[in-house]
């Protein structure tokens, strides 16, 4: 395993990081999700990423229960906060200083722990001050709950704004947790240049693309059976977007570059979004402990100029570059 530096910090976290999103408490039993996390570990991972609203509060409880026996020092815990959780009353979602407050120790005694290493505001809040949810992540760094702070799927004008609130305050930004893979590329335009200028990195989410770029979708054929195409609990709305004859078929033209990089696919898509100077770590999820050890080997791996070069060619206009999906990615209107 390589390990990389966190935004403009001095905090190192591992180039793949263990995600939780739908594969605890959700659509993989608690034992397997525990033994995921268990192979990550052996891997060299260290680095572990939840949220409070995976699975209402469930994923938390899993990572948490996961984890123990692990060296706290030896291991970076980040959570989120921001989505709806609990019986999602009216002060059960948001950035006001009430709900991340609250929520902090909600997720500190699910996860087992005194502090969590990164806490993200999960979307950006429209409908609270941003100074007042600034002033409730700097109160929480004060207090130790939290050593460092970071964002999810904010645009370029509101890093800026949250980078210079933050130094007014006495702390920094220090990272951003976007969707980014060979396929999806919005943040190339806007984002990563302000990330670049705030000294804030990227921890890259669906660096596989929902699976897609695994090559285990097919054109022409049936999804495979128990695979998050054919989940009908949630994962099949997040990957149906990629599920076109086309964008499969460019999936499949990829081959002979895993191969002459002796790679797999789902090991090359990895690799892809870790060429870039400003991402940290890339997720990663998993549903079986092998997958997590398969994957954890694109750590590390070189892709020459001409393969990359050669990626955009195969991959043409099925690649998403539209650079105002971000801004639509934070509600527009309270979820409760």
């Amino acid at each position: 395993m390589e390990y990389r530096y966190l935004g403009n910090s001095g905090f190192k976290i591992s180039e793949i990081t263990y995600g939780n999103w739908v594969t605890a408490a959700s659509q993989v039993e608690n034992e397997r999700a525990i033994a995921s996390v268990h192979a990550a570990l052996d891997a060299g991972i260290s680095t572990f990423d939840t949220a409070d609203v995976y699975a209402n509060t469930g994923a938390e409880t899993v990572l948490g229960e996961a984890l123990k026996g692990t060296r706290r020092q030896s291991i970076e815990i980040f959570t989120k906060v921001f989505g709806p959780t609990g019986p999602k009353g009216h002060n059960d979602v948001g950035l006001s200083r009430k709900h991340i407050l609250e929520s902090i120790d909600g997720s500190l005694q699910r996860l087992g722990t005194d502090y969590v290493d990164l806490y993200q505001a999960h979307r950006f809040d429209h409908f609270t001050p941003l100074e007042e949810t600034m002033q409730a992540f700097a109160d929480l760094v004060r207090q130790g709950k939290v050593l460092y702070v970071g964002v999810s799927e904010w645009t370029a004008d509101q890093l800026r704004q949250g980078a210079a609130l933050a130094k007014q305050l006495g702390f920094q930004l220090i990272s951003n947790q976007p969707e980014y893979s060979a396929l999806w590329r919005v943040i190339e335009g806007e984002v990563v240049p302000a990330s670049e200028e705030l000294g804030i990195s990227q921890v890259v989410w669906s660096p596989i693309a929902q699976g897609v770029l695994t090559g285990k979708y097919k054109p022409g054929q049936p999804h495979p059976e128990g695979s998050r195409a054919t989940d009908e609990k949630g994962g099949a709305n997040f990957i149906k977007r990629w599920l076109q004859d086309d964008v499969l078929q460019r999936v499949q033209d990829l081959k002979p570059v895993a191969d002459e990089l002796d790679l797999s696919l789902a090991q090359l898509a990895v690799a892809w979004v870790l060429q870039n100077d400003n991402v940290a770590t890339a997720i990663i999820g998993a549903s079986r402990p092998e997958q997590v050890t398969e994957n954890a080997k694109a750590a590390g791996v070189v892709i020459p100029a001409e393969l990359m070069a050669r990626i955009d060619e195969v991959l043409g206009d099925a690649i998403e570059r539209d650079t105002s999906i971000t801004a639509t990615r934070s509600p527009q209107q309270r979820e409760a």
